[in-house]
């Protein structure tokens, strides 16, 4: 194998004996990538924690939702992935160094650098842009700010006539201008006052109420298609029967087909997000969208075990005979 990829609590391997000293000697081209709350080593590594605590530790909870509300949670468990992308990269990244050492024909990682660390807190915060030097040199304390970002105006959802919501990013200085026309407004894009980011945002409220009331008088296509023409950046705000009819998604093979077990009398045809990046201008087909329990159990202490048929059998018997 060339990576081992585990998310029990810190020290757990090594209760087993099976910890990274004990792998090494077994492999010693091993690639150990570790996920937990809170990582391998400090004060708090043997805490547990799921991404909902490890969202709030790494400052994110703090900024998500309206100010006058306690902070919120976002609609999926994004700390998760976050440090799943970076559990990928840094397994990616131990293995090129240590093919490109054999290519050099110089010594390879050692063990220490061979050990992928990652923290689900530490995701987080990696996350979080200018939180800690903003408030490290000025002592600025970002705050939650409903759907704006803070500093940045005007940006933020907008009601349609239909009742739905539309993404508004005019934000750019070049952008305002031309974006205050087109809502019916060119005193507010003429105003010297609103010709930087640092005005607007002082009156950000303002700019909402106008942009707002001229939303309200056109149904989201018809606000996005003026929008659009206009050149200035803007989005609807898809649910999940959105994106399975989206053009573009369908263009680039990014909602993918496969007949799965729901539970019910008859499998269904489901679509599942393709594969991000794309390759070759559409989305690669994935291979598996999850393996049955005890799917690969055979084929595992076949090919990584050199178990015989007979062993396989006796196995997989005695689990069956245990479990049941």
């Amino acid at each position: 194998c060339d990576i081992l990829l585990e998310n029990f609590r810190p020290g757990t391997l090594e209760k087993w004996g099976i910890g990274p000293d004990a792998l090494n000697a077994a492999n010693p081209d091993l690639v150990i990538t570790r996920i937990s709350a809170f990582g391998q080593t400090g004060p708090m590594s043997q805490r547990p924690g799921f991404a909902a605590v490890a969202e709030a530790a790494g400052g994110f909870r703090e900024l998500v939702g309206d100010p006058d509300r306690p902070p919120v949670r976002v609609g999926v468990s994004i700390g998760d992935s976050i440090a799943g992308l970076y559990a990928a990269f840094g397994a990616v990244m131990a293995l090129f160094q240590r093919e490109a050492a054999k290519v050099a024909g110089t010594q390879g990682p050692s063990l220490p650098h061979r050990i992928i660390d990652v923290a689900l807190n530490e995701s987080i915060l990696s996350m979080m842009e200018s939180l800690i030097p903003d408030y490290l040199a000025y002592g600025i304390k970002r705050e939650r700010v409903g759907g704006r970002m803070e500093g940045i105006a005007p940006s933020n959802a907008y009601i349609c006539s239909d009742g739905n919501s539309i993404i508004i990013a005019g934000n750019g200085d070049a952008i305002f201008q031309r974006y205050m026309d087109i809502i019916g407004r060119p005193d507010l894009g003429a105003d010297p006052d609103l010709s930087t980011n640092a005005g607007r945002w002082a009156r950000r409220d303002e700019l909402d109420a106008a942009i707002g009331e001229w939303t309200i008088q056109y149904s989201r296509d018809e606000a996005l298609k003026i929008l659009d023409t206009a050149g200035v950046p803007s989005g609807p705000i898809n649910t999940a029967a959105d994106i399975c009819s989206d053009e573009q998604y369908a263009a680039r093979n990014m909602i993918q087909q496969f007949t799965v077990d729901t539970g019910e009398a008859e499998p269904k045809q489901v679509g599942f997000p393709g594969i991000v990046p794309v390759i070759g201008g559409k989305s690669l087909p994935i291979r598996s969208v999850g393996p049955d329990l005890g799917e690969h159990t055979r084929e595992v202490l076949e090919t990584l075990l050199g178990k015989t048929p007979e062993q396989i059998d006796s196995i997989v018997n005695d689990t069956v005979g245990g479990l049941s």
